[in-house]
């Protein structure tokens, strides 16, 4: 069975998406909304055989669409979304889900209530070295997770509808909560706006977890050299994957205890193979996957709804000055029963 897929959005991400939908079995690009014509002028050459419309009622109201992908600025998110769960559309949307607690928690909500699949675009937790690091680091292998610190920095596309923030780290808190499978309790977040007022173009995150576990994340777009880097020391070793140079190393270091005196053992870094597959095309396909067995995917709402979760808070730290903020508590269901839970006929 084809799955038809309206694309809603030709902005920086929609060209993409449309190149992988059109290359993957068994889904099938039916329709590019877009409501300007220079960009459909863009790419129309360049997709030849996809219909381009303007108008998104109409797109969702094509009994042909089975599903839609929003790939429009983070504001519209929510709005777009909630159409489409109405209209009975299975729905990718890109991160974040939407700009509030609440407006993410109606999706996913309406969502169930429709028995629709909904799926947040969070990419990085779909990379295959990140797959690998975590299967590392559920296996033991790493010992106890002690501390996780993530780099996102580049002199990148300044965005003037949202900061860096809810630019840049909702990839990297996905992949953090997927790692330690707990939201944190408190979250500390500071920053500053240098090129647009009220416009963060550098923060800084703190996570606390109940366990003990501290996490960093550093987001930047007015940075002189790209970096995109996740570290995670453990117990016994300590990983790190660089998405600039495609390395995954994992470093037999650590620091033991001798006669109750700190001691640091140095060890050989040994590189990680992973698959080379395109962490889009391997999204798109899951997207794909969950509509064709009604499972929700590895990024469904829920998902979605923890870090958008993670993200208020640190805004709200933001706005306060790097004042501390208190996430509420929220039961971290395991993924294997949310499957089973939300599974649809």
């Amino acid at each position: 069975m084809t799955t038809n897929i309206a694309l809603i959005g030709m902005g920086y991400w929609g060209p993409k998406l449309a190149r992988n939908l059109m290359a993957l079995p068994g889904a099938h690009l039916h329709s590019i909304c877009e409501l300007r014509p220079d960009r459909v002028k863009d790419f129309s050459d360049e997709l030849p055989g996809v219909n381009f419309v303007s108008d998104f009622d109409a797109t969702l109201n094509n009994p042909d669409v089975d599903a839609v992908a929003i790939v429009t600025p983070a504001e519209t998110h929510f709005t777009l979304a909630r159409q489409a769960l109405l209209a009975g559309k299975d729905v990718f949307v890109e991160k974040p889900l939407a700009l509030q607690y609440e407006e993410g928690a109606e999706l996913v909500r309406l969502a169930r209530e429709h028995q629709r699949i909904l799926m947040v675009g969070h990419l990085l937790e779909y990379h295959p070295a990140i797959v690998r690091l975590k299967e590392l680091v559920k296996s033991g292998e790493l010992g106890r997770i002690r501390y996780i610190y993530s780099n996102r920095l580049s002199l990148g596309k300044i965005r003037r509808e949202e900061n860096i923030l809810w630019s840049f780290a909702p990839h990297d808190i996905a992949v953090i909560l997927r790692m330690i499978g707990d939201l944190p309790y408190q979250v500390l977040a500071c920053g500053g706006g240098y090129v647009q007022a009220n416009i963060a173009d550098v923060t800084v995150t703190n996570l606390l977890f109940d366990n003990g576990v501290r996490a960093h994340i550093f987001v930047s777009w007015l940075h002189p050299f790209k970096e995109q880097r996740l570290v995670v020391v453990g117990s016994k070793k300590m990983a790190s994957f660089d998405d600039v140079s495609k390395r995954l190393v994992v470093y037999d270091q650590r620091v033991d205890l001798k006669e109750g005196e700190p001691v640091p053992v140095r060890g050989e870094g040994q590189e990680v193979g992973f698959s080379q597959d395109e962490p889009l095309r391997l999204e798109c396909a899951a997207f794909v996957e969950a509509i064709k067995t009604r499972t929700p995917p590895l990024t469904d709402g829920l998902s979605g709804l923890r870090v958008l979760r993670v993200l208020q808070a640190a805004q709200r730290s933001l706005i306060t000055n790097g004042q501390m903020v208190e996430v509420p508590a929220e039961s971290w269901t395991p993924l294997s029963v949310v499957r089973n839970t939300a599974k649809t006929a």
